[in-house]
C-alpha cells in the first residue's frame, strides 16, 4: 500500500508565488510508485484546497477563475486516521486521508513555525522543522543571538523595532554609524530578499529603512562584508544524523544575491546555471557547484553547517548561508533557510542523489522522528481533577 503524502504550499506571505514552484517541482519527483501524492494549497486569503489539478502550474496563472474546480478543505484528526474534510456544500465528507505531511512553505505566517505549530496540535507527522526551529530560522534577530551565545561567526549588528526609530532615529542611526558604512538593511523575518537594501553611506540609511519597514515591524542592520563571496550549502538530517550537501558559490553583479538574482535571474555574471527549465531547480541565479574554495574555507564551512543545524534545532532540508572576506578568508554565516526554495536538491544532486532520492530520504526521516517521538513519554495517567474540591473561580485547590 502506499503512503499518502500531502504536500501543503502556498500561505499569506510575500513568498506565496516561491512556495507554489517549490511544491509543484517537488511533487513531479516523488516517487509515485511508492507514494500517493495530495497536494494541500494555501491560498493568500488562507483557504484550504485540494486537488489533483493543484499539481500542475498553469492552474495558479489563473487560480481565481480555476479554484471552483478545487475543494475547500480542513485537517482533522479522527480514530482511524488523519483526513482532509470538505468544509463546503450539504454533505461535509472526508476527501483524503493522509500518512503525512511535507510542508513546503516559505517566509513569514508559514515556514516561521505557524504551519509546524498547527501541525503538533493536531498530531500529523510531518516532514522538516519542529516548531521551535522554524520560528528560529526566521527572525534574524532571535537567530543570531543564539547563534552569538553558541560562539558561532557572525557580522556585526544593529537592530530595532520600527516604533523605536519613529520615536527616536537619531539613537537607531547612531547605532547604525556605530557598526560603519557600507551596511544591509533588512526585514527581520522575511525570506528571498524581499525588502533588503544597502546602504554605503548616511544619506540612504532612511529610505533603506523606510523600504524595510514596508515588510516588518523589526529591523535589522548588518556590516556589510568586503571583498565578498556568497555560498550556500544545505543539510539533511535530525539531531541524530546529518549529510551535506555539495557547497554551491552564488554569483552576481549585485552587492547581494537579490530577489531578481534568486528568482528571474537578473545577475550579469555567469557561472553553472541551475534552472527550472533544464533541470527543475526554482533558481535562475548563476553559482558554481561546486564552490571554487580554498580546502581550509570549505572545511571551515562544512563544520559551520552541522553547528548551525544542531544549534537551530532543525529537521529536514535545511540550507545555510555565507558571508565569505575572501581576502582575509573570514566565514561569517549570514542566516539558514529552514525549508529552502527547491529544497536545495541541486546541491545534493552535486554529489550524486537525485531529487526522487533526496525525498524519499525526507519521507523515510519523517517517519522514523514520528516513531522515535512516540517512545517517549508526553502524557501520564492522573487523578489531578478528583482532587479539585471547587467550583467557582479561585475557591477550588489542587492538592500537590
Amino acid at each position: 500500500m502506499k503512503i499518502k503524502v500531502g504536500v501543503i504550499f502556498g500561505g499569506e506571505t510575500v513568498e506565496h508565488e516561491v512556495s507554489i514552484i517549490s511544491a509543484v517541482q517537488a511533487m513531479g519527483q516523488i516517487d509515485k510508485e511508492k507514494y500517493d501524492v495530495i497536494p494541500i494549497y494555501i491560498s493568500k486569503d488562507r483557504t484550504w484546497y485540494t486537488g489533483k489539478m493543484l499539481m500542475e502550474m498553469d492552474v495558479y496563472k489563473d487560480f481565481e477563475s480555476l479554484k471552483r474546480y478545487a475543494k475547500k478543505v480542513v485537517l482533522v484528526k479522527k480514530d482511524n486516521g488523519y483526513f482532509l474534510t470538505k468544509v463546503d456544500g450539504l454533505f461535509k465528507h472526508d476527501i483524503e486521508e493522509l500518512d503525512l505531511v511535507l510542508p513546503i512553505v516559505h517566509g513569514k505566517g508559514a515556514e516561521d513555525g505557524s504551519l509546524a505549530g498547527l501541525l503538533d496540535s493536531v498530531g500529523i507527522p510531518y516532514a522538516g522543522p519542529k516548531m521551535l526551529g522554524a520560528a528560529l530560522g526566521q527572525d534574524k534577530v532571535v537567530m543570531k543571538q543564539v547563534m552569538s551565545s553558541c560562539g558561532l561567526p557572525i557580522v556585526d549588528y544593529t537592530w530595532f523595532y520600527d516604533t523605536e526609530y519613529l520615536t527616536d532615529s537619531k539613537k537607531i542611526l547612531a547605532n547604525i554609524k556605530k557598526i560603519g558604512y557600507p551596511v544591509i538593511v533588512k526585514p527581520a523575518n522575511l525570506g528571498s530578499s524581499v525588502g533588503i537594501t544597502v546602504s554605503k553611506t548616511a544619506k540612504d540609511i532612511e529610505n533603506a529603512i523606510e523600504e524595510a519597514i514596508k515588510y516588518d515591524n523589526k529591523i535589522v542592520v548588518e556590516k556589510m562584508v568586503p571583498n565578498l563571496i556568497e555560498v550556500n550549502q544545505a543539510v539533511l538530517g535530525n539531531y541524530q544524523t546529518q549529510e551535506l550537501s555539495a557547497i554551491a558559490e552564488m554569483l552576481t553583479s549585485n552587492d547581494f544575491l537579490t530577489y531578481e538574482d534568486k528568482y528571474i535571474g537578473n545577475g550579469k555574471k555567469t557561472g553553472k546555471k541551475v534552472s527550472a527549465k533544464t533541470s527543475g531547480n526554482m533558481s535562475n541565479s548563476a553559482m558554481n557547484i561546486p564552490a571554487k574554495l580554498d580546502k581550509t574555507i570549505e572545511k571551515k564551512v562544512n563544520e559551520l553547517s552541522l553547528e548551525t543545524f544542531r544549534a537551530l534545532n532543525l529537521r529536514g532540508v535545511a540550507r545555510v548561508d555565507y558571508l565569505i572576506d575572501k581576502k582575509s578568508k573570514k566565514v561569517y554565516i549570514n542566516e539558514p533557510n529552514t525549508i529552502p526554495g527547491s529544497l536545495s536538491f541541486y546541491m545534493f544532486k552535486a554529489n550524486g542523489k537525485s531529487y526522487t532520492e533526496l525525498l524519499d530520504d525526507i519521507i523515510t526521516m519523517t517517519i522514523k522522528d514520528y516513531k522515535d517521538e512516540h517512545k517517549k513519554t508526553t502524557s501520564f495517567d492522573s487523578n489531578i481533577l478528583s482532587t479539585y474540591n471547587g467550583s467557582k473561580g479561585a475557591k477550588g485547590k489542587i492538592k500537590m
